[in-house]
């Protein structure tokens, strides 16, 4: 869905041949532009990376093995964007050739953050002095390098006034980006049912997360698949009231969440010290009121991000051709 960008506005055309990208003559000569060195340097940093960990082994338990997969997977779309482009496959990709690349590079540099931040903190630190160590911090070090790479490709490509971009490459198209990678950390913590089970509001906490995480997911799989004419009502109107209920649900969690969780007059536990499982001491293991604590931050700022996609989407001006 290619989408013109003003100073105050969007305006979205499509096309139903689905014909709207650009075709692209594969050439060497994308690796010696500036986007290509960089999607390049992106290569190498996370070849390295896992390759630095492999060779050694030291990813071992959870955090580790997200570490792991986070590199690998960020190594090997990056080369299949790169064979795209060499080839000149883009208008054959099944998906929208606008769109994908920059969401891909969001998430990318949402993952290398994350690993970039939990992997030494969970792992790296808990390793004796050696070879073992020393890999694992050159690793981390690489994975920092890719976490700027790839935010780097997002501040290149997203949308610019006067511009023909997909709607991915807009703010609130990367918005959305944030508010599923948010949402899937949320569940990672959430991952025990004794956090939330036994309060009904936490139960309903829980089903915020999972259906403004599915109503985003949707926005963003639509976009990808270039199919927004598929809904029973217009994207536009699907864009604003899927900000807006999100808003409101995620105040309600954001209040629930804390109050149930942390407020003893509600069965809370208001300090670290009260919860037992916060006095063991296990290299991967956090305990359940860390989790919580985690979860509240990660819903405020969820809740920034739906508030700002919310602004945004009101700018949005979609035009049909």
């Amino acid at each position: 869905m290619p989408v013109t960008v003003t100073r105050t506005t969007v305006t979205t055309t499509m096309s139903s041949s689905g014909l709207g990208s650009p075709t692209i003559v594969g050439s060497p000569r994308v690796l010696t532009q500036p986007l290509g060195l960089l999607r390049l340097l992106q290569l190498v940093s996370t070849c390295v990376a896992f390759s630095l960990v492999a060779s050694v082994g030291a990813w071992t338990g959870p955090m580790g093995n997200w570490s792991m997969f986070t590199w690998c997977f960020c190594f090997s779309v990056t080369l299949i964007i790169l064979i795209v482009e060499l080839g000149g496959l883009q208008v054959r990709f099944p998906l929208s050739w606008r769109n994908f690349p920059i969401t891909y590079a969001c998430y990318a540099a949402l993952f290398c953050l994350s690993s970039s931040i939990i992997y030494p903190t969970t792992y790296v630190q808990f390793l004796s002095h050696g070879r073992s160590r020393d890999h694992a911090i050159a690793a981390t070090a690489f994975s920092c390098i890719a976490c700027i790479a790839y935010a780097t490709e997002v501040a290149w490509t997203r949308a610019r006034p006067g511009e023909i971009t997909g709607y991915m490459a807009t703010v609130p198209g990367l918005l959305k980006v944030l508010e599923t990678f948010v949402a899937c950390i949320i569940f990672a913590f959430i991952s025990d049912p004794v956090l939330y089970q036994h309060q009904s509001a936490l139960e309903w906490c829980v089903a915020v997360y999972a259906i403004c995480f599915i109503l985003a997911a949707v926005a963003i799989l639509l976009n990808l698949g270039d199919c927004t004419n598929v809904l029973p009502i217009a994207f536009p109107t699907f864009l604003s009231g899927l900000a807006l209920i999100s808003v409101i649900f995620y105040a309600t969690a954001l209040v629930l969440w804390p109050l149930y969780q942390f407020d003893q007059r509600h069965g809370g536990q208001p300090r670290r010290q009260m919860d037992v499982s916060c006095s063991r001491s296990h290299t991967y293991y956090v305990c359940f009121w860390d989790r919580r604590l985690a979860v509240a931050i990660l819903t405020g700022i969820n809740l920034l991000a739906y508030l700002a996609d919310l602004v945004y989407s009101a700018r949005l001006v979609f035009v049909r051709v």
